[in-house]
């Protein structure tokens, strides 16, 4: 079947305008002889009015954020489609995770010539998540950020160190298989992707691709340790663990599985993807293995 793209387009999503995308789309396209056409995205994330629609393109391709994207993947990934990213969010943590710039031309150079390949998903309680799902401190700054009114990297930061300092630890009990352990943390990571957005990444060895999800806890210490640690955690200098191994004296945890458990008893906030989420006391989480097949450079 002759290639043809479906672009999907969040037209509030981020901070730069999107008046220049349909121009540029449609003189890429023309260049690579590819037929194409456009929507834009809902907020609601229902696509049920794509799925007759959707049965004659090969490629749909995601003008957006993280959350849209997980929007469009879930609903759409039953048909047998690849999946390419213009990244146009606050975040776009999943699109540079994969490799794909935030320049649109760049960006749609990739979803023509580059090569779709199968990637991971996981669930949370049955919710799918294609990137980064976090309770605690980062799913506090997530819902302040969510409910701010004004989008971008400046808002994030403002809320992410207007958190900080009143920041409080959960208990969490972790059970991997055979495993469990009690711990207080900021907070807790479960990774897909390498990274929050932005470029800031939280786990080093994570992979779209590997059939792993990477944790990431930050135990209960002084905050002058926590920035530390986080720096320490950000730069790789963390090594991997696996749970027998984890010492009572540690700062960080930081290892790999394809499923665990998490008892959450004082129902720290939940974020999924980078939108909020409605907490729970029990999370049972499951990696995905070859979810969706994603274009990449």
């Amino acid at each position: 079947m002759q290639r043809r793209f479906l672009f999907l387009v969040n037209p509030i999503s981020g901070t730069t305008s999107k008046a220049g995308l349909p121009l540029l789309i449609q003189q890429k396209m023309t260049a690579a002889g590819v037929d194409y056409a456009i929507e834009n995205t809902v907020a609601s994330g229902d696509y049920s009015f794509l799925e007759e629609k959707v049965r004659d393109f090969t490629d749909i391709i995601i003008a957006g954020g993280d959350g849209t994207i997980n929007s469009v993947v879930q609903a759409l990934r039953h048909h047998p489609v690849s999946f390419g990213i213009l990244p146009s969010g606050s975040g776009n943590g999943l699109a540079f995770s994969a490799g794909i710039p935030k320049d649109a031309g760049r960006a749609l150079d990739i979803v023509i010539n580059g090569q779709p390949q199968a990637t991971d998903a996981f669930t949370i309680n049955g919710r799918f998540a294609c990137m980064l799902c976090g309770l605690g401190f980062d799913a506090q700054v997530a819902h302040d950020f969510a409910n701010a009114g004004k989008r971008g990297l400046t808002t994030y930061i403002r809320k992410v160190v207007s958190n900080f300092w009143t920041a409080q630890t959960h208990p969490f009990v972790l059970e991997n298989g055979r495993d469990s352990l009690q711990l207080d943390a900021y907070f807790i990571s479960i990774a897909n992707s390498n990274q929050f957005g932005n470029q800031f990444t939280i786990a080093p060895k994570a992979s779209l691709k590997d059939g792993l999800l990477d944790i990431v806890v930050m135990l209960r210490q002084s905050k002058w340790s926590v920035l530390l640690q986080t720096l320490r955690q950000v730069t790789g200098l963390v090594q991997l663990q696996s749970i027998e191994q984890i010492s009572a004296e540690a700062s960080v945890l930081y290892f790999q599985t394809n499923a665990i458990r998490i008892h959450n008893p004082s129902g720290a906030l939940l974020h999924v993807d980078g939108d909020p989420a409605d907490s729970s006391h029990l999370f049972d989480v499951q990696l995905f293995p070859g979810a969706f097949q994603l274009i990449y450079p």
